[in-house]
């Protein structure tokens, strides 16, 4: 399990949930799930990526449990979730039923955010009954659906049969991350964060992504590395909106762009000038806001219904 570091003050700091619960898949792995804000406001639900816990969605939960009942989970292995030996996309779409199950009354309806890994879990959901039973509107945030590796610009050098052996080498290293040095928060926001990131934001990303164990970061390396959810995108078919950085070296904008190409209902794009991969970090305001308007448009609780 995570060794749940993370900044303890400043907007990156994660709030206290109003509740937390165990929320238990379908091949009995535990899902740590926190819920913020008040019951009966209109539900947000928030899947992080690879690598990281309900810690990087701070900034979102503080601003949006004020009018919204938000529920984050952990990813299994990742924050406070135990690690599970099952990966692949249908544990990832599991687990969400399965919060969404622990979380939601039947037939309520949530919008749902996914950054990273946590937008394609979302892909992978997009065909299952619970999802299409809960599901509002989607965010994805920084993500993709194929060719990960292929279109990763970690590794500076021209695409080809090199660079893809290299970015893969990479990603999928076996090597303790260790603690926190500077030369670790240097590789860190190279490799995730715009350049014009804040040391706040670099540290709290640092800790949270230094916190995941190496065992259960290679292990869904592996899963990001032979992702395919293109027939999941195309399943997607409640409202979807899309945030990308033009700085992302993880998910560049090819994904995105490709994402909005692919959606049966996307509601619009917002590429981020110079951000990078850590969009709900990086551009706190902007992602809570787009989800708020999500709920606004989609998912309002209407008097008298």
């Amino acid at each position: 399990m995570s060794r749940l570091t993370y900044v303890a003050h400043g907007p990156y700091a994660p709030p206290v949930a109003a509740r937390e619960l165990t929320a238990v898949s379908a091949d009995g792995a535990r899902l740590h799930v926190e819920v913020h804000g008040s019951e009966g406001a209109p539900a947000v639900v928030l899947a992080h990526g690879w690598t990281c816990s309900t810690a990087f969605w701070a900034a979102q939960i503080r601003d949006l449990a004020v009018d919204h009942r938000v529920i984050a989970y952990d990813q299994r292995g990742h924050g406070r979730s135990p690690a599970s030996d099952a990966c692949g996309t249908d544990a990832l779409a599991d687990d969400l039923e399965a919060v969404l199950a622990a979380t939601l009354a039947p037939g309520e309806k949530a919008v749902l955010a996914g950054h990273s890994m946590g937008g394609m879990t979302l892909m992978a959901a997009s065909a299952r009954p619970r999802f299409r039973e809960h599901a509002a509107a989607v965010l994805l945030c920084s993500t993709g659906s194929s060719r990960l590796v292929a279109e990763s610009l970690v590794v500076p050098m021209s695409a080809g049969r090199l660079r893809t052996r290299l970015t893969k080498s990479v990603l999928g290293s076996r090597a303790p991350l260790g603690p926190v040095t500077p030369l670790a928060r240097r590789i860190l926001k190279y490799a995730t964060l715009g350049a014009g990131s804040s040391p706040v934001m670099v540290e709290a990303c640092a800790r949270i992504v230094h916190a995941c164990p190496r065992r259960v970061r290679h292990g869904w390396s592996v899963v990001l590395d032979v992702l395919d959810l293109d027939e999941g995108v195309r399943q997607l078919t409640v409202p979807t909106a899309v945030v990308v950085g033009t700085a992302d070296r993880m998910t560049p904008p090819v994904h995105a762009r490709s994402l909005v190409a692919a959606l049966p209902n996307c509601v619009g794009i917002t590429e981020l000038a110079g951000l990078g991969h850590m969009t709900p970090v990086e551009a706190p305001e902007l992602v809570s806001s787009r989800i708020r308007e999500l709920v606004t448009t989609y998912a309002q609780i209407k008097e008298g219904a």
